[in-house]
């Protein structure tokens, strides 16, 4: 399944599905003990189809050709993903498809350094994107680096030495793209903004929580503060009129409508 492009301020937006695979039983309660904080209606009308957890990357290209991937997915079957994500990744064959070679990607945004969005940075012990530099926050960086000897640490961070692009807070990628500190999930989360395009990494997790921001997430660092920075983006998308790419929706790509006024 390939999903259709959009072009957003002069950038082409490419969704690539990574893999697919269906949540466990502790996800497919409504409410469930992952994530809490909600009222039985924020669960109403869900679809059997918003249990099932999509891995998604997005190509971007940009207005003077360069080329720009957000998270690299799951990775192979020895990536950190391996041990829960369905492995593996189908993401090289993603890019191939719509013509890009992975030596022709320039530019790498990491939204954070879970294993199913930094897993395929790597394959056997070897950046997967040679000629790219990694952006990812200075507080991710930190974070992961801080917690003694971990699989991230040494099997993704370790092998880009040299190739990290450590940003503090904002950052423009390439003309029209800026990368954006957006914590709560991990500290130092960040998400993708092109023009009314807002890519969300792991802020906004499942559709519920476009019901209700504040639902929490378990696996979030920080819930309190992940909510927070739902909330906000949320709230300026909705007086906007703002488009969202998600990396674990059915669907890629979510319209935010402008809230009416009473």
């Amino acid at each position: 399944m390939s999903y259709a492009a959009r072009s957003v301020d002069g950038v082409e937006v490419i969704p690539l599905r990574d893999a697919v695979g269906p949540m466990g039983g502790e996800l497919k309660q409504a409410p469930s003990e992952i994530l809490t904080g909600g009222s039985p209606g924020d669960w109403a009308g869900l679809s059997p189809d918003e249990w099932v957890l999509h891995f998604r990357c997005y190509l971007l290209r940009g207005r003077t050709g360069r080329t720009v991937l957000v998270d690299t997915g799951v990775g192979a079957t020895d990536s950190p993903a391996s041990t829960w994500a369905p492995v593996p990744g189908t993401l090289l064959g993603e890019l191939a498809r719509v013509g890009v070679a992975p030596g022709d990607v320039d530019t790498v945004v990491l939204t954070h350094l879970h294993s199913d969005h930094a897993g395929g940075a790597v394959v056997d012990g070897v950046p997967a994107f040679p000629n790219a530099r990694h952006v990812i926050q200075r507080a991710e960086v930190e974070w992961v680096g801080s917690g003694g000897p971990n699989p991230i640490l040494e099997r993704v961070l370790r092998p880009l030495t040299g190739m990290v692009d450590a940003v503090d807070g904002e950052a423009e990628v390439i003309p029209g793209v800026r990368a954006i500190l957006a914590p709560g999930h991990t500290p130092g989360h960040q998400v993708v903004e092109i023009g009314r395009l807002t890519l969300t990494g792991d802020l906004v997790l499942h559709p519920v929580q476009l019901a209700n921001p504040a639902i929490r997430y378990a696996h979030d660092e920080d819930p309190d503060r992940a909510a927070a920075t739902r909330q906000a983006l949320l709230r300026r998308l909705r007086a906007e009129g703002g488009l969202i790419g998600t990396a674990h929706f059915p669907e890629p790509f979510t319209e935010i409508l402008v809230e009416q006024g009473d």
